[in-house]
């Protein structure tokens, strides 16, 4: 069985549990919930405690990779920078519309906060003067700004330090990577023993979450599924234009060129497993040059996951609602930032790690309380299959794109 269904299991009885207990437990409710409220922190303590250096380490050895391949590669370069590009303008989109689908279908009113079961938020200014925001961001002391959880300063701190890394010498950069390489490997394994936890973990947190709230908490759960769902769907819907504009395409051709491919990703949740038929789809329909599509596709599916940033900004907007923290302008260019960044530090990481890495720095970073995560995990399923499927479009259409430019150099 695989973690994934024993973690959709646990908060299937954990809620199952909480809503027993809500309305028939009489006295013993208090008393397991006591119980069970420090057993899920205590595990979400856990997953928490290597987040900061596994995001750093991972950084780091991401951008000096990317930088060296775009330095001995012109085509390269340009796809990692259409990328870049892309990620970032996705997240935006997530910004945009995220607000607004819950302004006009807002949390279920009885399970705002109940998720999580989180204490009093910290206070996040919403707009400070320009100078004394942009020097918020610098890490004086990198070491403190760790330590006391200042992602946007680690994560800057990260994208210098990465790309510095690139301009020493081939042999000492070779042992700093390969030392970042066995840092990140040894918080994985770190990140893997807690997530082994994971359906003792969830089954606390939901049985609270569940005798807190009651019915209300799958109500939650449900409307946070279709929340996540329409804003991947809205980032793939927008892709088709930018393949028809930028790749010059016909609508047509483009939409039966990806149907395949997105036919796999939606069964499989892998975007690997699609590379066969995005491999048939370039050199057929899509005629994109052996050349470009031996180079770009390999690595769009490596670093482009498109959905990946709205997708988690949409999670710590969703979160943020439910708990009630106001987002103004300042914490969503924050959170778009970020978004993008760490995307790239999630790259072949299994799932159950990513939604971790990638959304706990945006939560951190915009001053979202992270408790309500692991449910949130355990109902990734879903969302999942409509990330991959926008991923696995995207791949498509930014081959094409690059394809499209190089032939224009090329004449």
């Amino acid at each position: 069985m695989s973690l994934t269904v024993r973690i959709l299991i646990a908060l299937v009885a954990g809620l199952a549990c909480g809503i027993a207990l809500a309305e028939w437990g009489g006295g013993a409710e208090a008393a397991l919930v006591a119980v069970a409220q420090p057993v899920g922190k205590a595990w979400l303590g856990g997953l928490q405690m290597p987040l900061i250096p596994l995001i750093f380490a991972l950084l780091v050895t991401g951008i000096a990779r990317a930088a060296a391949t775009a330095r001995a590669n012109g085509m390269a370069g340009r796809a990692i920078g259409l990328f870049a590009v892309l990620l970032t303008a996705a997240a935006a989109v997530a910004a945009l519309i995220g607000p607004l689908m819950l302004h006009l279908w807002p949390v279920p009113a009885g399970a705002v906060g109940a998720l999580a079961g989180a204490g009093p938020v910290s206070d996040v200014p919403d707009v400070r003067p320009s100078a004394e925001w942009l020097l918020g961001f610098i890490p004086v002391n990198p070491l403190r700004s760790a330590a006391e959880g200042q992602v946007v300063a680690v994560v800057l701190f990260a994208l210098v330090f990465g790309f510095a890394v690139t301009r020493i010498a081939p042999d000492r950069r070779a042992q700093l990577t390969g030392l970042f390489d066995a840092l990140g490997d040894a918080l994985l394994v770190v990140v893997n023993w807690v997530l082994w936890l994971a359906p003792v973990g969830v089954f606390a947190l939901a049985l609270v979450a569940g005798a807190r709230s009651g019915l209300a908490t799958a109500g939650a759960l449900l409307h946070y599924i279709g929340f996540i769902v329409v804003i991947c769907a809205v980032v793939t819907a927008l892709v088709y234009p930018l393949a028809v504009l930028a790749g010059r395409i016909a609508p047509g051709r483009f939409v039966r060129a990806a149907l395949p491919a997105q036919a796999i990703a939606f069964s499989t949740q892998s975007s690997i497993a699609s590379l066969p038929a995005m491999i048939q789809a370039s050199d057929g329909p899509l005629a994109v040059r052996e050349t470009s599509r031996s180079i770009v596709l390999p690595l769009a599916i490596s670093l482009f996951r498109i959905t990946s940033p709205p997708a988690n900004l949409g999670v710590a907007i969703y979160v943020a609602a439910m708990n009630g923290v106001p987002l103004g302008p300042t914490q969503l260019l924050v959170g778009i930032a970020v978004a993008a960044i760490v995307s790239l530090a999630a790259v072949g990481l299994p799932s159950q790690i990513t939604f971790f890495t990638t959304t706990g720095p945006i939560c951190l970073a915009m001053g979202v309380p992270v408790e309500a995560l692991p449910l949130l995990l355990a109902v990734e399923t879903v969302p999942d299959i409509f990330r991959t499927v926008g991923n696995v479009t995207a791949d498509l259409a930014a081959t094409r794109i690059i394809d499209r430019r190089g032939a224009d150099d090329d004449a």
